[in-house]
């Protein structure tokens, strides 16, 4: 017992010997790097020690990647940020604990008790925890490796999720970064290699590592000072589209809105603030990744630099400049706006994103990423349409072309997230009026030629111009001026509507689209679908090069043949639509306006043009010209038509992939909702059973539809069989209403007494049986798989168009 007591104090007297030593002792022989929090660096031992010399000081933290996982489905992309924190260090007992205040809960008062009650009724977050290993002076040494070299990003959940295996953080073979370890007066960098152990990965995660089990990246996590309070926050007006903050200020009058929005922006601050022209204390400069190659690199910097127009339009000269990164610079580094060139496995979206105080909503940092693989998907589609490799060089000038100004346009777009700003989908209707639209290439006719001479606008919109004004402009009585500001860009045309509006499948605005051009919906799809047709009577071997694999024609086709795609999805809208504004009382504009009954039925007659068997038949020249893939050439990528017969080109998957795109549209459940009641508007709009009749018609009324066995006939019979299994799916849909099942359920009663007349056929026999199964069960129905319809945009996947960071 007595060796126990002995051994006890002497362990505790070194414990208490270790824990008195002042840092400059503790850290003998340890490189040292000074700045914001200063950093103490212990090679021999993996170790990294900061200095907290602040507490209860709010500084900035966020983590981001370095490098990257390279797959645009997992998303583990280089460049990637995480989220911000407003943290601060606080000691309790022995401990260091890094904690982040809850800036959702506010009271925006001078009186400390009213803060401290709200305070008090929402939970923080504790981050981290560290023991202290020396102190003096009033300063504390932590030691950061555990911190440094944790999941920071949530990469072990982001695997899960994507269905590529469960991994978990292996310190072992995890480890400080030095190199890219940085300290500077207003920030702390920190970089990690961290590896992820684990099993069972999947495809995609297979695809992009050389040893699937071991994943190993750099992580980066940045601690900021938080700027000065001379920044003015500006409140947010949801009819000139801002990203920004939203919290909850309970120092709120009982009669005003309790939930505050203000915008996000850079700080931009006039040298002359009365002079309607002035250059500015600090411009906005962004970076660009050198290793971006040419020609695209400078395509990528114009199009980024065209934003100059639209500060310049403001009252401010010069206040937008874009430049090279230097040699020396840190990505990563809260210092520099970045535009950064992104490799994947895959094409996939841009994006930009952006540094944000989240107290009052300045943009700290803007931060693009820009897949480059789509820039070849670009050229691949401008190939489709005028390539003709008639001779080596033939149209591959006017190509390239097209790509680059498609590049300057992403650019422009994706720095426009980072000032600030959100989609505007309704832009197209005005002369693309703003480049926070998802444009398509603007292919026309001229002497029976399709040109690309005005595939892309070269410019910033006139929308942009508006909206840089509104969140940077320099305003006299801010609340009265803007709202006056607002009003008069109304006035002149201008609009906003977004996400919101535009992406679900069965959203109503008819001139709310992505990927659309032209000011009326259904002319554009019956102008796009004539191109199609010119485009697809001429396709053949020169759309490819010399030597290339003919199998590879599919590549280029796919985009030809869909090419209608998203304007079905625009001329669908129509269908049961209705226009409308976020409008604020007495400003002038209309609410809420039902797309009248001409424009409805046009749009109805239009959309089933594309079921007709004449638009799904491929040309005769493609029967038998495409060939099986050669050895070791991609047959199951997600750019191709998914066949169902084997090596062969399936020639009736397009038929399928097209016929199922449509009929997904007409027969969305809203839409459907929406056509089954609109008839309480006006009498004379079209209901959904003028709608379902128009469409039993066009596809079970075809006369020969259980006798006609070419390839038209098969192309008729799948589309009524493709046809037949979407009714039975909306008649099942949860959200259908009553109006809408009971509907849908007289045609497939029409439908079936069709098939029994006919059971002495296959067709016939096939689609009773279906029925019955459907009769016998039908909470039970499921949709059969069908083929997926080739990849269009980017890359599909889901979207939160809430969040502040904008996929593209």
């Amino acid at each position: 017992m007595k060796y126990l007591l002995l051994l006890f104090l002497f362990v505790f007297t070194v414990s208490t010997q270790a824990q008195q030593k002042t840092i400059s002792e503790f850290t003998q022989g340890f490189e040292k790097k000074s700045g914001f929090l200063n950093l103490y660096l212990q090679p021999e031992n993996g170790k990294i020690f900061l200095e907290v010399s602040e507490l209860n000081k709010e500084l900035l933290y966020y983590p981001s990647l370095a490098q990257g996982i390279g797959s645009n489905d997992i998303g583990l992309d280089r460049g990637r940020l995480g989220g911000e924190h407003v943290v601060q260090f606080e000691k309790h007992g022995n401990k260091i604990f890094l904690v982040e205040k809850n800036y959702r809960y506010r009271a925006i008062s001078n009186d400390p008790l009213e803060q401290k009650a709200v305070e008090e009724s929402f939970a923080k977050s504790i981050h981290f925890g560290f023991e202290i290993q020396a102190e003096g002076s009033g300063n504390y040494l932590i030691d950061l490796t555990p911190f440094a070299i944790q999941d920071a990003l949530g990469a072990t959940d982001d695997l899960a999720s994507s269905n590529q295996g469960n991994y978990k953080v292996e310190t072992s073979r995890s480890a400080i970064y030095e190199p890219m370890t940085k300290n500077f007066p207003m920030n702390t960098e920190i970089e990690s290699i961290i590896t992820y152990v684990g099993s069972k990965p999947g495809r995609e995660l297979r695809s992009v590592t050389p040893t699937a089990e071991f994943v190993t990246i750099h992580q980066h996590q940045s601690f900021v000072a938080l700027p000065d309070e001379k920044y003015k926050p500006r409140v947010h007006d949801p009819r000139i589209g801002y990203i920004g903050i939203s919290f909850f200020d309970y120092a709120s009058p009982i009669n005003e809105p309790i939930e505050k929005q203000y915008i996000s922006r850079h700080r931009l601050i006039k040298k002359n603030p009365g002079s309607a022209m002035s250059e500015v204390v600090e411009p906005i400069i962004y970076y660009m990744d050198r290793g971006a190659p040419e020609p695209i690199r400078t395509a990528l910097m114009e199009g980024a630099a065209w934003w100059n127009q639209a500060f310049e339009a403001a009252g401010f000269k010069n206040a937008f400049q874009v430049k090279l990164l230097p040699l020396d610079a840190d990505p990563m580094d809260i210092r520099y706006n970045l535009i950064q060139w992104v490799h994947r496995s895959n094409r996939g979206w841009s994006y930009g994103a952006s540094i944000i105080d989240p107290r009052t909503g300045e943009i700290l940092k803007g931060k693009v990423t820009l897949g480059s693989l789509r820039v070849r998907q670009d050229f691949l589609i401008a190939q489709g349409l005028v390539g003709d490799f008639t001779s080596d060089t033939s149209h591959v000038a006017e190509i390239t072309a097209m790509a680059l100004k498609r590049l300057r346009q992403l650019a422009a777009h994706e720095v426009g997230h980072t000032l600030g700003l959100p989609h505007n989908y309704i832009s197209s209707i005005d002369n693309r009026a703003s480049v926070m639209d998802y444009p398509h290439p603007l292919a026309e006719q001229k002497n029976g030629k399709i040109t690309l001479s005005n595939a892309y606008t070269q410019e910033i919109g006139s929308y942009d111009k508006v909206s840089i004004r509104y969140g940077y402009g320099y305003f006299e009585n801010e609340e009265k001026d803007l709202d006056a500001f607002v009003e008069d860009a109304i006035a002149k045309g201008h609009r906003f509507l977004t996400d919101q509006d535009a992406r679900p499948d069965g959203s109503e605005n008819p001139y709310t689209h992505l990927w659309d051009n032209g000011s009326n919906a259904t002319q554009e799809l019956k102008r796009v679908c004539e191109i199609r047709k010119v485009v697809l009577q001429n396709f053949g071997e020169n759309k490819i090069p010399k030597g290339q694999s003919l199998a590879t024609m599919e590549e280029v086709l796919v985009p030809m043949y869909m090419f209608h795609r998203y304007q079905i999805q625009g001329a669908a809208k129509v269908i049961a639509g209705a226009d409308y504004n976020f409008a604020a009382r007495g400003d002038g504009q209309f609410g809420y306006k039902v797309v009248s009954a001409a424009a409805q039925n046009e749009a109805i007659d239009a959309v089933l043009t594309t079921l007709n068997t004449d638009f799904l038949a491929l040309p005769p020249q493609l029967i038998g010209m495409i060939p099986p893939r050669p050895f070791r050439q991609n047959g199951n990528s997600r750019e191709l038509f998914k066949g169902r017969t084997g090596l062969s080109f399936d020639i009736m998957s397009p038929a399928e992939a097209a016929s199922n795109l449509t009929l997904n549209y007409l027969l969305n459940v809203d839409r459907s909702n929406r056509l089954a009641m609109q008839q309480a508007y006006d009498k004379n709009l079209p209901s959904l059973n003028d709608v379902l009749q128009k469409l039993y018609k066009q596809t079970w009324g075809v006369g020969s539809l259980f006798s006609k066995n070419d390839y038209n006939g098969q192309i008729n019979r799948l589309v009524a069989m493709n046809t037949l299994k979407h009714l039975m799916a909306l008649a099942q849909n949860d959200n259908a209403t009553v109006e809408t099942k009971s509907q849908v359920e007289l045609y497939l009663k029409r439908i079936e007494k069709q098939a029994g007349e006919n059971d002495e056929t296959a067709f016939g026999l096939l689609s009773l049986s279906l029925l019955e199964q459907y009769e016998d069960n039908p909470s039970s129905f499921k949709r059969p798989s069908l083929p997926t319809i080739p990849d269009g945009q980017p890359i599909d996947q889901d979207y939160d168009w809430l969040d502040a960071c904008y996929l593209d």
